[in-house]
C-alpha cells in the first residue's frame, strides 16, 4: 500500500506525547520547576529514608539546593558527600538541575 504525501508528512512529522510535552514545557520555560520537582522526590532516595526523616525543607535558588537538617552528625556527612549528591540528583533527573547543595539547621 502506498502513503499519499499528506500521509507520508504526517507519519514523518509525528512524535511521542512525552517528547511533545517535553517540548512544550521547554519552550514555555516551565521546564525548570518540574525538573526541581522531581529532584527534591527523588531527596529520600539518594540520601536514605534516614536521612529524609532528618530533613525538614527543601528548597532551590538559582541552581542551589537549600536543606534544613534536624541532625548535626547528618550536616557533617552529608557536607563530606555534597558533590556525590549533586552528582546522584542530577543524574535521577536526566540533566543538570542544581550544582550545590547548601545544608542549614
Amino acid at each position: 500500500m502506498k502513503l499519499s504525501p499528506e500521509q507520508t508528512f504526517r507519519r514523518s512529522n509525528t512524535q511521542t506525547i512525552g517528547d511533545a510535552l517535553s517540548a512544550f514545557l521547554r519552550e514555555s520555560g516551565l521546564d525548570k520547576p518540574v525538573y526541581e520537582h522531581q529532584l527534591m522526590s527523588y531527596w529520600p532516595e539518594v540520601v536514605g529514608e534516614m536521612g529524609a526523616r532528618l530533613t525538614y525543607k527543601l528548597e532551590i535558588r538559582d541552581g542551589v539546593l537549600y536543606v534544613r537538617l534536624r541532625s548535626a552528625a547528618l550536616k557533617a556527612r552529608l557536607f563530606e558527600l555534597r558533590y556525590d549528591v549533586v552528582r546522584r540528583l542530577n543524574e535521577k533527573v536526566g540533566t543538570t538541575v542544581i550544582h550545590d547543595i547548601r545544608l542549614l539547621g
